[in-house]
């Protein structure tokens, strides 16, 4: 069969119609295709870069670009469909002047090439230079003399001659280049890039919430997203190669103009802390709701620690931090004691940068603030009023007093029926010169009277585990129990080993016989005097200033931990 010489159809072949989903044989893809014409669409958001000259730009803008896509498809589509019904597939695969030969005056369609050309150069020299000189005028360029030199214009009527410059080289090297698919694969990727970026920022804009972020035209956050998807994966359907390269190319210069600004708080910094703000304010109320519908068996850490030795003393800031690295939330608060007055406030400005930098330093994931009032029992009653940062009630506080200064207990023990009120679990960190050791064994003593608290001091130890500075830790247990009881409460603890009530194997537990439970001190001093962290279980009628001596029977050892929980936990 002969092949058709496209240049002299004759009037029946001009006149045949195609079916509408016909295609033409090894013709190329739909996007490259798409590629090459799109960039005949970009005119549609012209006006963007003449937004300096419009009387309204916060109305023309939005209206004009919305009618000039709408009549534009119009228009595109009725050609589309003037070309499917005036000639067969196979000729408008191979003849590029195919609409002369269809067309009512064959000669319009040259004309009108070079009117949408013209039209189109000068669109982008009008534009461009434009967009440089204000690129200047924000001193967004990286050099400062660069910037000047752009924004200059004439003194007259402020026509963007530098910039103009610039734009005339980039135009000429791509005209240079000769190639008219490639120079429209790489204009297509530049447009396409820049219309998903404007989505993605309008769709970040809406859920940053920035109340100087007030738009005139307004909509609705879907549509952005939905062209920001569309952009980004029309821009990898065109050439995946030549998407990867511009969106690691933006990223580049991006990177450079921000680290060339000193102090800069803008751009996509501001914007995403905008964004984790609301998203953390959105979790927040969402895990509040769904805290008064938990089930009680569920429970992780979260803690409070009021202090005022913060800068004198970090054991209680490191157990806040690994209590709070996965399983739970912690707040930590520095106390200052006084009247709310502007010197205690420029002092609690301080204090809190001086937190946060010891954060970056730790890489802490623990909330930071701090509290004045004029007693540590205020202080207390208003702290264990608040929520955590989760938005959930706070449930476990911690103490701390060094070893050397017993005394600073007496306001622990004076606040107990306050705290006990709120229901919380009471820690107190007992530090000494030894610290934390080599963050290596935590030994656990329970004693044959304080099952309740078993539970909760072995999800704190294996919670403590779970940071990396403890990540070759091993958890001890050992269990005093008196000699007169017999087997009885030895077999109590074995049962509730079996039971999974206490997941811990029996080769790292320990039971150990006494004549009398008032030795328990010199026992654990004799099995845990290297250990790194002694956790140790307290019931309700050791927390007496009579029996404060308990908690300085430990010379000899390192950190301890006192555990008084408000009830069981479960432990599945």
């Amino acid at each position: 069969m002969p092949k058709y010489r496209y240049n002299y159809l004759t009037d029946n072949e001009l006149n045949y119609r195609s079916p509408l989903n016909v295609t033409a044989e090894n013709s190329a893809s739909f996007f490259f295709v798409f590629t090459i014409i799109f960039p005949a669409f970009t005119g549609l958001a012209a006006g963007l870069g003449l937004s300096g000259d419009l009387k309204e730009p916060q109305k023309s803008i939005p209206r004009g670009t919305i009618w000039a896509t709408i009549i534009g498809m119009l228009v595109y589509i009725l050609a589309a469909y003037k070309l499917a019904i005036s000639a067969p597939a196979s000729a408008l695969d191979a003849d590029q002047l195919i609409m002369q030969r269809i067309a009512i005056w064959g000669p319009i369609i040259p004309i009108g090439l070079a009117a949408a050309s013209l039209s189109s150069a000068l669109g982008s020299l009008i534009v461009a230079p434009r967009t440089l000189q204000a690129m200047g005028f924000d001193d967004i360029i990286l050099t400062k003399g660069l910037n000047k030199w752009l924004s200059k214009g004439k003194k007259k009527d402020n026509e963007p001659v530098n910039a103009s410059i610039i734009s005339i080289l980039i135009a000429f090297t791509f005209v240079a280049i000769g190639e008219l698919n490639f120079v429209a694969e790489i204009i297509s990727m530049i447009f396409i890039f820049t219309y998903g970026a404007i989505c993605m920022i309008s769709f970040l804009e809406h859920f940053a919430s920035d109340p100087s972020y007030r738009p005139t035209f307004k909509s609705h956050w879907i549509i952005s997203l939905i062209g920001m998807i569309l952009s980004f994966w029309v821009m990898f359907k065109m050439n995946a190669l030549y998407a990867a390269a511009s969106l690691l190319l933006v990223s580049l210069i991006y990177y450079l103009i921000n680290i060339s600004k000193a102090n800069n708080s803008g751009g996509f910094q501001k914007l995403f802390k905008g964004v984790i703000f609301q998203l953390s304010r959105g979790l927040q109320l969402m895990s509040q709701r769904a805290g008064s519908q938990e089930n009680e068996d569920e429970w992780r850490p979260f803690s409070i620690c009021i202090s005022e030795n913060t800068f004198k003393r970090r054991s209680a800031f490191d157990l806040m931090r690994w209590l709070s690295h996965k399983h739970g939330f912690g707040t930590y608060i520095h106390y200052i004691p006084g009247l709310l007055n502007k010197q205690t406030t420029d002092e609690s400005i301080k204090s809190l940068t001086r937190l946060m930098n010891l954060a970056k330093g730790s890489h802490s994931r623990v909330y930071l603030d701090t509290i004045i009032s004029p007693s540590y029992t205020s202080a207390i009653a208003q702290t264990i009023q608040l929520s955590s940062i989760s938005g959930r009630n706070n449930n476990l506080i911690l103490f701390e007093f060094s070893r050397s200064e017993p005394e600073s207990m007496d306001v622990v023990l004076d606040n107990l029926n306050l705290i006990e009120s709120a229901y919380f679990d009471i820690c107190i960190l007992n530090t000494s010169y030894k610290g934390f050791g080599y963050r290596k064994d935590i030994h656990l003593w329970i004693s044959s009277h304080d099952f309740e608290n078993a539970s909760t001091m072995i999800l704190l130890a294996y919670i403590i585990l779970g940071h990396p500075e403890w990540k070759k830790g091993v958890i001890r247990i050992f269990t005093v129990y008196p000699k007169f009881a017999g087997e009885e409460e030895r077999n109590q603890l074995l049962d509730l080993i079996k039971s999974g009530r206490l997941p811990i194997s029996p080769q790292n537990v320990q039971l150990i016989s006494s004549e009398t439970e008032t030795h328990r001190a010199d026992t654990i001093a004799e099995y845990s005097s290297d250990a790194d962290l002694c956790i140790v279980g307290l019931t309700r009628e050791e927390f007496t200033k009579e029996n404060i001596r308990k908690f300085n029977e430990y010379d000899n050892l390192g950190n301890m931990l006192f555990v008084f929980s408000n009830k069981e936990k479960m432990i599945k």
